[in-house]
């Protein structure tokens, strides 16, 4: 069914009959917003996993270097 025909058979309904189409249309596009919602804050893991890698090294080539090569080179005695 097309568009130009849905539009038709509901021009035919009486006004009340009209209202509740526009009511259900309604009902569902927030049924199906909601769903489309939620799927996208549903991150594949992999995805997941990059962004948090990515997020927890921002900004890290900014920080000083507090330690140097010889700091962390054991010392045998």
């Amino acid at each position: 069914m097309h568009l130009d025909e849905l539009i038709s058979m509901v021009r035919r309904l009486p006004p009340a009959r009209q209202q509740e189409v526009i009511d259900f249309a309604a009902f569902l596009e927030q049924r199906y917003a909601a769903k489309n919602n939620q799927q996208q804050t549903d991150w594949p893991e992999e995805d997941f996993k990059a962004m948090s890698a990515e997020q927890a090294m921002r900004g890290i080539e900014d920080e000083p270097e507090l330690y140097s090569d010889e700091d962390i080179k054991e010392h045998w005695q």
